[in-house]
């Protein structure tokens, strides 16, 4: 086997000197002269942050940790999550024998010779744990040669991929694999990170101390990414002198990101969001590019950039251009397959796209007053005929007697009532001459003279 496709020690392994605990130790956590995010990434469940709809008591990530599992898992989450950090758990309570695979370096040929190796071992007994870290990048055929020993169970496969597994991963893989996805940490995960990092032994030690402002800079910068914020802390911590203090101005001064222009201290942060959406619906493409610009190089979340653009394509644009919600969520998907920094020219497309569409809140007004009139208890009972009649019995009460299919209509549509007796004449939805809604606004009117039964 090419060792230099394996992250193991030449001449560990089953019966050898090293423990399979050790291997993963040695493998997860590579020693004191290792980066900060390296060094910190916890040794025990307890010490994990964030991840609670999946580490919650009895669930499958759980029984995995504590040894007690047997499936395949492939996690699946943004960069930062934790997802390494699970598999280490995972690799240090389950099994013999460690090994991972480069998804860089390693052909089918390795992947083959791992799997001989496992079948042996686990002949003696010796069960392998195989760990591939960013398994979006294995090949279909590497994919593929590790299908037989998964479902066999001749390896537990740990997989780890910032790509939505549905696309970057063969479904025979799926289908033989638990699939779990992690979620962006939250501010409070990000703070909890960093102050441990401070005192920790395996971290700063307590030698340099934060202020409550630096720390809010970190966690904000960070964008839920665990090892971007200790990365940050690090570059922050060797510019002060031991027993010194990171500040608001140290984090300027050794982090490359645009904090100045992009504060939530200062209100920068919705203010630029707010500008962002603003200038789109004011159909202003060139500021809109100016504060996507702004948000991107100040290292905000493109899920939420691409979030806005989601909710922004149906609040202002909705039927004036019905494509434009099917642009921004295609550029939320892009952002999610491929990530930064090239998904910001899907976010920039999108951008372009919206800003320059024709513009409608018609959409908004007509749920929001649909709603008011629920909440305000304007229900009433569903018609008789509309009710569901596929069950016996039904037609005794009336339920879909009468009702009339407007197929059997040349022009589609019949009189019948649809809504409760108490909302007959509710009209909610009221489209604009704008866009496509112009087309709309010419025979919406028709449409409800022949369905009510007006002149």
């Amino acid at each position: 086997m090419a060792q230099d496709s394996l992250f193991e020690a030449p001449g560990s392994g089953p019966g050898g000197e090293d423990s399979r605990s050790e291997r993963a130790q040695r493998y997860f956590h590579p020693g004191a002269h290792a980066p900060l995010a390296a060094r910190m990434r916890p040794r025990t469940l307890d010490e994990v942050v964030g991840q609670e709809h999946l580490l919650g008591a009895g669930r499958p990530l759980r029984r995995l940790i504590e040894g007690s599992g047997e499936a395949s898992v492939i996690l699946y989450g943004p960069p930062g999550t934790g997802k390494t950090t699970i598999a280490s758990l995972i690799s240090a309570a389950t099994g013999d024998h460690f090994i991972a695979l480069s998804a860089l370096s390693s052909g089918v040929k390795e992947v083959r010779a791992v799997i001989d190796r496992a079948r042996t071992d686990l002949i003696h007994g010796v069960r392998t744990v195989l760990f591939i870290d960013e398994v979006h990048r294995f090949s279909k055929t590497q994919q593929d040669a590790l299908l037989s020993a998964v479902e066999n169970r001749t390896v537990l496969l740990v997989a780890a991929t910032t790509e939505n597994p549905s696309f970057a991963v063969v479904a025979p893989l799926l289908s033989r694999s638990l699939i779990l996805q992690l979620e962006t940490l939250s501010e409070d995960d990000i703070r909890t990170v960093v102050d441990r990092a401070l005192v920790d032994p395996r971290g700063l030690a307590g030698r340099v101390r934060a202020t409550s402002e630096a720390v809010d800079q970190l966690v904000r910068l960070a964008g839920g990414d665990a090892r971007r914020a200790l990365t940050y802390v690090e570059a922050a911590a060797e510019a002060v002198a031991e027993g010194g203090e990171i500040t608001v101005d140290t984090v300027k001064s050794n982090v490359n990101r645009a904090i100045v222009r992009y504060d939530r201290d200062g209100d920068q942060h919705y203010d630029i969001v707010s500008a962002f959406i603003k200038s789109i619906r004011g159909s202003d493409v060139d500021a809109a590019l100016h504060y996507l610009a702004r948000m991107i190089d100040a290292g905000e979340d493109p899920r939420f950039i691409a979030r806005r653009l989601v909710v922004h394509s149906s609040e202002d644009i909705g039927m004036a251009d019905p494509a434009a919600l099917q642009i921004a969520v295609a550029a939320a998907q892009a952002v999610q397959l491929i990530g930064m920094p090239e998904a910001r020219i899907n976010l920039a497309q999108a951008t372009i796209y919206l800003a320059t569409a024709p513009k409608s809140a018609s959409v908004i007004r007509a749920i929001d007053a649909a709603l008011d009139d629920v909440k305000r208890g304007r229900i009433g009972t569903v018609p008789a005929h509309l009710r569901d009649g596929h069950y016996e019995g039904a037609k005794k009460l009336g339920n879909a007697v009468g009702y009339r299919y407007p197929h059997d209509d040349p022009r589609g549509v019949v009189q019948q009532d649809y809504l409760p007796e108490e909302l007959r004449e509710a009209v909610y939805y009221q489209p604009t001459e704008h866009g496509g809604e112009k087309r709309i606004s010419g025979y919406l009117g028709r449409l409800r003279r022949i369905i009510r039964g007006a002149k």
